[in-house]
């Protein structure tokens, strides 16, 4: 039995790349090898031992706010940043390194995933039920997930059929009106076989304005989304596989457009269908040196039909991606990897009746990779890839990355990287939401692949203090672009401007944390970021437009006595930044200032804990902050002066809510 479950677990790392969820590799151990039994108190966000800089956010760590969705599971996360893209469409964003989210390779179970047209809302497409737990990589990543990762990696993993037989349920209410349902349960269907299905299905139909400007605060939405999965767990060989499909509509706008007394208000209407699926294949070749084999393959459909005011656009993206890969340890010290990939995108876009031919991409892209790791006990552990790719559209391209780790002893972990990432830029299905705006549209011709280089280094220190341990981390990184695709709002007010980099961009992040657990039911987590995030906008290097200079960031959690209650409380200090050039009203004034001010916002949750089931309530921004009159020009949504896409703070006041989660270990 110990040597299956030790064959087991060895398949189920071959499935994955650079970053596998640790929890998957606990759960396939706990189910091969049953009779033993290991308990620690660990924190919910930790250090990942691997040789990268990443953060492992457990689903402990997602119980600690509400975490509807993807976008909502970082509340808790220094490192990433997550606000509205405008105050029309609900669109969010993520900021990793002071970059935006299309920097950052989005992972789903260790496959690419959310690509292009699936950006502006696809934080929304992953339900925080679902998930098992978060993997946060900062900088240069493996070269087994492809080139695209310029800042790092978010991968996503899901709740495993093969896992202990589960069937848990979430519904969720807010001041809002915001009413949100979840199922999950698997299914041991034989030794070797299980399934899994998960189900999720929001609404929010009530119409919100609380400046008064016309424009609903949100957008109304319903959306729904089902997820079969399916797994056959040999004794060499592992079989996963994923269906996927998800439906979401979106109607904003201005808020009066149902009263007989408007006249042609301002709709902006959105719908999304998306289907997603992936198989994994894994064979165990050698048990001695632990060679063994991988195919995995996905595919994706995504269609979008939308109406911004009197700008129809639609578009539908399809990607097919394959990746085979061979694994195997050389000796005792080393380890190799190397593989093939295949990614192919089909992007069709039309707007305003008519097909963008500049818009319309094919794109496929052959690679092969090479890796070698050599790791000397616990103490050393340096890594360096190397792969090749050739695009249709740009040519051949070359990616190096290279990863230190060094532990001297159990008080200091170093780490260190350096490598290169590319990217192509789909500009108008990414960045959608702009159009929701009085804004010209102009894009330049001959748009190049974003290419980049990123160099980090991050310390972490665990120093005793009296039977408890502070963990002390620090980091710096720095991206710097070769090639980019820059959106310019400076250089003309009332137009964007997409166009090539000339000249400098950059990026410099600093960031310090603590963390202290003053006894089992107490943890405090303090954290302070820094960035200095530049570009070059008609010819002059500024400073990134809607970007805060600082973070502060300051979470307790506490749990008395026999761990029935959780007291979770969260504070944020963001700092302040530039906005775009301004121009002037017809009143002769600026249309808006040329900085913003810092804002701080508090959460908080309280959760009880039963046998088979919780009750939690809570709040966000709990201090109330919210930016002031965020759509420009509302009074006049057809005019040039219109733009909903001026977006620095929350757009919301305080927002209560109240939920419960059942939670059956075995059906």
């Amino acid at each position: 039995m110990r040597k299956v479950g030790y064959i087991v677990t060895l398949l189920c790392v071959a499935l994955s790349s650079f970053g596998q969820s640790q929890d998957d590799v606990d759960t396939l151990k706990t189910q091969q090898i049953n009779e033993v039994t290991v308990s620690a108190h660990q924190w919910g966000r930790v250090k990942a031992s691997t040789i990268g800089n990443t953060e492992l956010i457990s689903s402990k760590e997602l119980l600690r706010a509400a975490c509807c969705n993807l976008g909502e599971s970082f509340t808790t996360n220094p490192s990433v940043d997550v606000n509205y893209a405008d105050a029309a469409t609900g669109a969010r964003q993520i900021k990793l390194l002071g970059l935006s989210g299309t920097y950052v390779q989005m992972l789903t179970e260790n496959i690419p995933n959310y690509r292009g047209l699936a950006a502006p809302f696809s934080l929304s497409y992953i339900p925080g039920p679902w998930m098992q737990s978060i993997q946060v990589s900062k900088g240069a990543s493996s070269v087994k997930n492809g080139y695209e990762s310029i800042t790092g990696q978010i991968n996503v993993e899901f709740k495993k059929p093969q896992a202990t037989p589960f069937a848990d349920a979430n519904l969720y209410l807010n001041s809002k009106g915001k009413l949100e349902g979840n199922l999950g349960a698997n299914l041991q269907l034989s030794q070797r076989w299980s399934t899994a299905l998960l189900g999720h299905y929001e609404i929010l139909d009530k119409v919100h304005d609380g400046n008064g400007d016309s424009f609903a605060d949100m957008p109304k939405t319903r959306q729904g989304a089902l997820q079969s999965r399916w797994a056959w767990m040999g004794d060499r060989y592992i079989f996963q596989a994923s269906v996927k499909g998800l439906k979401e509509h979106r109607e904003g706008g201005q808020v009066s457009h149902h009263s007989p007394l408007a006249y042609h208000p301002y709709v902006i209407d959105i719908t999304n269908e998306r289907y997603e699926a992936f198989t994994k294949n894994a064979y165990f070749i050698n048990e001695e040196h632990a060679t063994n084999i991988a195919l995995i393959l996905s595919g994706s459909l995504h269609h979008e039909n939308a109406t911004f005011g009197h700008k129809p656009y639609k578009a539908d993206q399809r990607n097919g991606y394959a990746s085979l890969m061979l694994e195997s340890d050389i000796g005792e010290h080393h380890n190799i990897s190397t593989g093939l990939s295949l990614n192919h995108d089909y992007l069709g876009q039309e707007m305003f009746n008519v097909q963008w031919s500049m818009f319309n991409d094919k794109e496929t892209t052959p690679g092969i990779y090479g890796q070698y790791t050599y790791k000397l006990d616990e103490k050393l552990t340096v890594m360096g890839g190397l792969r090749w790719d050739h695009s249709n559209i740009y040519g051949s391209f070359v990616t190096p990355r290279m990863h230190l780790k060094f532990s001297p002893n159990d008080i200091v972990t170093i780490r260190g990287s350096i490598g290169k990432g590319y990217r192509t830029s789909h500009v108008l299905a990414e960045n959608n939401y702009l159009l929701a705006s009085g804004r010209d549209i102009i894009v330049d011709d001959n748009m190049e692949q974003e290419e980049a280089w990123n160099y980090g280094v991050s310390a972490i220190l665990s120093i005793p203090i009296g039977e408890k341990k502070m963990e002390l981390s620090a980091e710096y990184y720095y991206t710097n672009f070769l090639h980019q695709t820059v959106i310019d709002l400076d250089s003309d007010p009332h137009a964007v401007h997409f166009t090539n980099l000339e000249g400098d961009s950059y990026s410099h992040t600093y960031q310090v944390e603590a963390t202290y657990s003053f006894h089992e039911d107490f943890t405090l987590t303090a954290t302070y970021r820094r960035t200095n995030v530049k570009c070059t906008y008609g010819g002059l290097l500024k400073e990134k437009p809607l970007t805060n200079r600082y973070k502060g960031l300051l979470t307790a959690s506490y749990t008395p006595g026999l761990g029935k209650w959780q007291f979770d409380a969260t504070l944020q200090l963001n700092g302040g930044g530039r906005m775009p050039t301004t121009y002037t009203t017809d009143e002769g004034l600026p249309s808006w200032s040329e900085r913003f001010k810092g804002y701080e916002q508090l959460n908080a949750q309280i959760t009880r804990f039963f046998r088979y089931w919780s009750i939690y309530a809570g709040a966000e921004n709990i201090t109330g902050f919210k930016q002031k009159n965020p759509i420009i020009g509302a009074d006049n949504p057809w005019g040039s002066h219109f733009d909903s896409t001026m977006i620095w703070g929350p757009l919301h006041g305080a927002v209560y809510y109240i939920g419960i989660r059942l939670n059956w270990n075995r059906i």
